[in-house]
């Protein structure tokens, strides 16, 4: 297979993505206006469902055109000799293939962000605050975003080096020791990602003593479930929209709560959803998780091993001198319909784990309160109620609330 047929064959993928994107997310705009379902009536009144319609519709458009002009932007800088400008960039400043890689990816990561920054900056500050989910501040918005780059540069840095050392040392067996790493590094954020990067981004204070920290701490024995870390994070000086989520194993495990979600809820309602997020924990979906990403970074690791020897790759986006760096910019853009594959797989299962999830809230604690705690999250989201089937199977982790709120009910 020649370069110029891989090149080809880059443009196709990249295209066809784009395309089936925006096929899907035509038809699901096509579903914006439609009636809501009887057993969700509730949730919206008729000015409400009027402003969740206008939300969508915003969305939609603004998604169109962002998206449009990154996929012109990837074909120009691909077809145009953009790769081959940031290689020869890289290499004027040093002939370390370890260097070079770093300044490959840190010219092409930083130019992207740098470009789309615009579009960020539009959704945050029109189309969030228009709609009244935004608090964030013009100040805190670049502070998160120099936050960002340099958590890029210290830990993607880091990563990115081990690789190409282990290559340029080992070569095909290289992806062993990628492999271990980046488990290593997975179970390592797994444990401490709420102690160690949360922090850097928000303030996380232990839940007070009071009504709902009794309530939790109850339910949590009544299930047999040890739970001492309960801490809120000020999730509202960036956004109205509410959350809460587990991480850790052991001793380090523990529940994080927005803010927005115990001033959008009721008690009784925060409990369910902590009741939820116990039932991934007790049902060991995060160990699945943990481990089927792992099976996934091993077998993409070895398949990079067979072909990132091959210098087609480098030369099949433009860059003469074949390098690890670029043959790994290749390899990414021809696995990508793989990974939409093995991203509907672990999204079917996802969607699976969430209906196990809400029947241990709902036979633990209230199949009522969660439900309502369900709808209330979805009104204050302005949430799309009536998705397409085929956008769901797609892009959706978790069932619709109507699928959800069907499986508690029954």
């Amino acid at each position: 297979m020649t370069p110029t047929l891989l090149t080809y064959i880059i443009v196709v993928i990249i295209s066809v993505k784009f395309l089936s994107d925006k096929l899907l997310d035509y038809l699901n705009a096509k579903h914006f206006k439609d009636e809501i379902p009887e057993e969700l009536n509730d949730v919206y009144d008729l000015e409400e469902y009027k402003k969740s319609q206008n939300y969508k519709r915003t969305n939609y458009n603004f998604g169109l055109l962002s998206s449009s002009f990154s996929f012109v932007l990837t074909l120009v800088f691909l077809l145009c000799g953009g790769f081959e400008i940031a290689d020869e960039l890289a290499r004027s400043f040093s002939s370390n293939p370890i260097i070079n890689g770093l300044l490959f990816f840190g010219l092409i990561m930083f130019g992207s962000d740098v470009i789309t920054t615009p579009f960020s900056y539009y959704q945050t500050f029109v189309i969030e605050e228009k709609f009244g989910f935004n608090k964030t501040s013009k100040k805190m918005f670049f502070i998160d975003k120099l936050k960002g780059w340099l958590m890029s540069i210290v830990i993607g840095g880091l990563l990115l080096s081990a690789i190409i050392w282990f290559y340029q040392k080992t070569e095909t067996n290289f992806w062993w020791y990628t492999w271990l790493i980046f488990g290593a590094f997975s179970f390592f954020m797994n444990m401490f990602y709420s102690k160690l990067i949360v922090p850097l981004f928000n303030k996380q204070t232990p839940l007070e003593e009071g009504s709902l920290r009794d309530k939790i701490s109850e339910y949590a024995s009544t299930v047999g479930f040890q739970l001492d870390n309960i801490f809120v994070i000020d999730g509202s000086k960036r956004s109205t929209k509410a959350n809460a989520y587990f991480s850790g194993f052991g001793k380090e495990k523990r529940v994080t709560l927005y803010d927005t979600l115990i001033s959008d809820l009721e008690e009784d309602e925060i409990v369910a959803v902590l009741a939820h997020e116990v039932g991934h924990y007790k049902k060991k979906h995060i160990i699945f998780n943990l481990i089927m990403s792992l099976i996934l970074t091993g077998f993409t690791l070895f398949l990079l091993s067979i072909f990132i020897g091959d210098p087609k790759l480098s030369f099949a986006i433009g860059v003469g001198n074949h390098s690890f760096h670029a043959g790994l910019i290749a390899f990414g853009l021809l696995y990508s319909p793989i990974s939409e594959i093995t991203g509907l797989i672990m999204n079917l299962f996802s969607r699976a784990f969430e209906y196990q999830a809400d029947d241990y809230a709902k036979n633990t604690h209230s199949g009522e309160a969660l439900v309502s705690g369900l709808k209330k999250l979805s009104k204050n989201s302005l949430s799309n109620l009536t998705p397409h089937k085929a956008y769901v199977f797609m892009h959706y982790s978790h069932p619709t609330l109507l699928q959800r709120v069907k499986n508690i009910n029954s």
